[in-house]
């Protein structure tokens, strides 16, 4: 359940239960017998996600590159940004992200990603798609990949959430849709996310409010557990759900005596270690990650934020936004790789970096997609540096990193086409099959599944997802 943001008294409760009533409602779900384990590769997984449409072309993806020039054709332009040199002979990436090209010989670029035409190519539509597996909508509420993780191999420390989100607030535009998969879904309450809107508030989440007494708090605490066993959200036969909503509750409230609340505390970081992450927001979501990390999380994700026209979702100003985002990303990635290596833990620590979909300057999803053209910045040439940068929503081959975890080292894997339509044109990748991926290397089979409704419901969508054996070393 999610309650206002503005009830500060209530922050922290409402951090540990973020399930929606349809989810709370679906009933019991019952594990099978469908080779839940498998040997596995990691330990824990850190997402990076790149909220809104990181456009493959102007970052990990480069193409024929046309600097701004009023009067140019935009069918000429590919990148917005030339292309630099990695530490690897074959990888190229775009200018900004300097620091990222030094650490990918620890990890693999994936360039044949294919994400599907959903009709409507809506963001709020595709990262639930990417997040749980499944189109919506879906008869039950799907889990989110973390709490399939969560739910399937448990906490790490007993102490520490299993699932952790950190950089999205629910304070704006599509904040119900949003809310939709992040959650435990079926599987239950306790396996959603605890969330972390503000990492470098994060040791709030794990304290009661300010000004409140540590009694008061457990007065209010008790009420609301009260609340909830009495409310008449459930009926009789949502004993799991009510069940697993209080022990949500019970696990959060613990976290506030144990000694491991203290990896939540940003202020215990050393100045020169916290000023390599601080370029924001997301630069603190990831020194939050390697901390969380250390201390015993599952699964973590760290966003960049959606936020309908803000961050990746670049319909117009492309180029400048792109040049902000990349300095907000690129120093605490490499940061995170680096540090995680250096503690001996990035070997067990599987990090993906993607995003709903990429971008492309003329072409709306793919070549024939019915799609509604949504970009601002319509031109056949560039007028002004609003129309400089990759607008429309392309869905035909996107980018992924993946570092640590059983990964090779150095890798590049598949490839887009070099003139438009950039679709993946050697070894694409779906959704399903990435999922795949990321599951077998934290010991999960693609064809987990639980009983729902008296059928199964798979960890990949019916099961059908296959692990890409070739990107493991």
């Amino acid at each position: 359940m999610i309650f206002d943001q503005t009830q500060n008294r209530r922050q922290f409760l409402k951090n540990t239960s973020a399930a929606t009533f349809g989810a709370m409602t679906a009933g019991a779900a019952r594990a099978t017998e469908n080779d839940k384990k498998i040997e596995a590769t990691a330990d824990t997984c850190i997402l990076l996600w790149m909220a809104g449409g990181m456009a493959a072309p102007d970052t990990f993806d480069p193409k024929h590159y046309e600097p701004f020039k009023e009067g140019l054709d935009v069918n000429r332009i590919m990148s917005t940004f030339p292309a630099i040199d990695t530490v690897v002979d074959n990888i190229k990436f775009t200018k900004g992200l300097e620091n990222i090209a030094k650490v990918i010989d620890r990890g693999t670029l994936i360039r044949s990603h294919v994400l599907p035409d959903l009709g409507n190519i809506l963001h709020s539509r595709h990262q639930y798609h990417w997040h749980t597996g499944y189109v919506p909508p879906v008869t039950v509420a799907a889990p989110h990949m973390g709490a399939w993780m969560a739910q399937a191999l448990g906490p790490r420390n007993e102490a520490i959430p299993a699932f952790i989100d950190i950089g999205q607030r629910f304070n704006a535009g599509e904040r119900e849709e949003l809310k939709a998969f992040h959650t435990g879904g079926f599987l239950g309450s306790e396996y959603g996310p605890f969330l972390v809107p503000e990492p470098n508030d994060a040791i709030q989440t794990v304290r009661p409010p300010k000004g409140m007494s540590r009694q008061r708090f457990q007065r209010r605490y008790e009420a609301y557990r009260e609340m909830v066993q009495a409310s008449p959200a459930f009926g009789a036969s949502d004993d799991f759900q009510q069940e697993s909503l209080l022990r949500s509750i019970d696990s959060a409230y613990r976290l506030l005596d144990s000694p491991a609340a203290k990896a939540f505390d940003l202020e215990l970081e050393p100045k020169e270690s916290f000023d390599k992450y601080n370029t924001g927001r997301f630069g603190q979501g990831c020194l939050l990650a390697r901390r969380l990390t250390e201390a015993g999380a599952r699964f973590i994700e760290v966003t960049t934020e959606y936020v309908p026209f803000l961050h990746w979702d670049t319909h117009e100003n492309g180029h400048t936004t792109a040049v902000k985002l990349k300095q907000q990303i690129d120093r605490p990635i490499a940061q995170l790789v680096l540090d995680l290596e250096e503690r001996g833990l990035l070997d067990r620590t599987m990090i993906v970096l993607a995003s709903e979909f990429s971008r492309d300057m003329i072409i709306e999803g793919v070549p024939g997609s019915t799609a509604r053209d949504q970009s601002r910045a319509k031109t056949d040439v560039l007028k002004e540096m609003k129309h400089y940068g990759l607008h429309r929503h392309f869905t035909g081959s996107s980018s992924v990193l993946m570092f640590g975890g059983g990964i090779k080292k150095g890798n590049l894997y598949g490839e887009s086409a070099s003139e438009r339509p950039c679709l993946a044109t050697k070894d694409p990748i779906s959704v399903e099959d990435l999922h795949a991926t990321i599951y077998s290397a934290m010991g999960i089979s693609p064809r987990y599944s639980v009983e729902v409704e008296r059928r199964p419901f798979y960890v990949t969508k019916n099961g059908e997802g296959r692990a890409v054996s070739k990107l493991f070393s």
